[in-house]
């Protein structure tokens, strides 16, 4: 097989890769989500394999054995580094080696400084032959909440918003369901889906009352985790969210003088609470990011309300725009899509680059990433 070809081969048996990885997004924090493809010594794929929900057992685990024996002599293709540290699991790079594993094919070194770099060594020293890049930017693109969190200590923020033509959420009357049509909608439950958690503030959740589940059958096995942002726990005991939490773990971001007796009484319902330094009517948003990027967050979806948009913005904590757009308007008295958050000159914008736009429905969803 010539160099041309041979690239190609390792391309598509790393989208290959790419695409089981993608398919566990959302449900292996605090890991993050790999895909491994063995392909063995006459050119066939021998075993596949993908992070399972939980984070363990690994891709690399996986595949394995599912190839056995057929193992030996076999090339890898990794989206992210080989483990080579113990920890409540062997390392992949010993798993691999002992496989007789002859080649590595790895989409993007691992950040942890356990790894980065050292991984892609052992087998080296072991003789595997060590191929390193291939697809690394759509390897990057899928690990970036892990990424972000090894070098940053807060998750991937994504922020979801759904509104008319004229960035409005809401009529004057408080009127918001529905701006967007059904297809729009079962997208933006498929979004939950690939996020480790979703985050509304308080007000969003007096007012619309959401369970903030993932409701597309079957798309996910761990739950969703539900975070809200609620300073002095104002949220009704009669809550969706809390009234389900059978369903998925619930998690409150809360002021760290909020009520003793009220903090107990949501406890004992079963919720976490994550208390936070701040000011009286608010909690440091940053802290928050860095407490659940502590607590193994790796991939958060924040969908409101036009309070907490506005504070994140702000603080320039929104990675990337998930942004839902109906064909209608409704006119300056109708709620904005983020409260003011005292911009006085243009350089003073957040800005971001579009990633895709999407036709959904009637609706048209356009995706940005911060710009760098």
């Amino acid at each position: 097989m010539n160099g041309p070809e041979r690239a190609e081969k390792d391309r598509a048996h790393m989208r290959a890769a790419l695409a089981l990885a993608a398919r566990r997004l959302g449900e292996t924090w605090p890991n993050p989500a790999v895909g491994c493809v063995i392909v063995g010594a006459e050119g066939r794929v021998v075993g596949r394999g993908a992070t399972a929900p939980g984070g363990r057992p690994h891709a690399e685990t996986e595949a394995l054995a599912m190839a056995g024996a057929a193992s030996r002599g076999a090339s890898a293709y990794v989206t992210l580094e080989p483990c080579c540290h113990t920890g409540q699991t062997p390392p992949c790079t010993g798993a691999l080696i002992e496989a007789g594993i002859a080649r590595v094919v790895v989409a993007l070194r691992d950040p942890d400084p356990r790894v980065n770099g050292a991984g892609i060594d052992a087998l080296r020293a072991a003789g595997i032959a060590v191929e390193e890049g291939v697809l690394a930017d759509e390897a990057a693109d899928l690990a970036a909440g892990f990424v972000s969190v090894v070098t940053r200590g807060r998750p991937l923020v994504t922020l979801k918003l759904a509104s008319t033509l004229d960035g409005r959420i809401a009529t004057r009357a408080g009127e918001s369901q529905w701006i967007t049509g059904e297809p729009a909608r079962r997208a933006a439950h498929a979004l939950r889906g690939r996020h480790d958690a979703v985050l509304v503030g308080v007000g969003t959740l007096l007012a619309d009352d959401p369970r903030l589940t993932c409701r597309l059958a079957g798309y996910r096995a761990r739950p969703l985790v539900r975070i809200i942002a609620d300073s002095h726990l104002r949220t009704r005991m009669t809550a969706s969210v809390l009234s389900s939490i059978a369903l998925g773990p619930v998690w409150f971001l809360i002021h760290d003088r909020t009520d003793t007796a009220r903090k107990q009484a949501f406890a004992a319902l079963g919720a976490r609470l994550l208390p936070l330094p701040g000011a009286e009517a608010g909690v440091d948003l940053a802290a928050g990011l860095r407490a659940l990027g502590q607590a193994g967050i790796t991939r958060l979806l924040v969908e409101g309300g036009a309070q907490l948009a506005a504070a994140l913005l702000r603080d320039d904590l929104v990675d990337r725009l998930a942004w839902f757009h109906a064909p209608t308007v409704m006119g300056g008295d109708g709620w904005p899509a983020a409260q003011g958050f005292g911009v006085a000159h243009l350089a003073a914008m957040p800005r971001f680059s579009r990633r895709a736009v999407t036709l959904i429905g009637d609706d048209v969803l356009s995706e940005f990433e911060r710009f760098a």
